[in-house]
């Protein structure tokens, strides 16, 4: 299950806004938003990309993504 608020605070935590992170990993921000709230899924290259942008850690990863 995506843990959306761990997911905003790491957001918090590294500085960088849903909307800069939608551009670097190539999605429109209303596409992560959607992502986000749980209306749609994150796809695996989309995972990978945030994970090397945010230079989460697997624990983190797995906390977020996969708890």
């Amino acid at each position: 299950m995506f843990k959306k608020n761990e997911f905003r605070a790491m957001l918090a935590r590294k500085e960088i806004s849903a909307t800069e992170l939608a551009k670097r990993i190539g999605i429109d921000t209303a596409t992560l938003s959607r992502k986000i709230s749980g209306q749609s899924d994150f796809y695996r290259n989309e995972i990978e990309k945030i994970c090397q942008i945010l230079r989460l850690t697997p624990e983190e990863t797995l906390q977020i993504f996969f708890a």
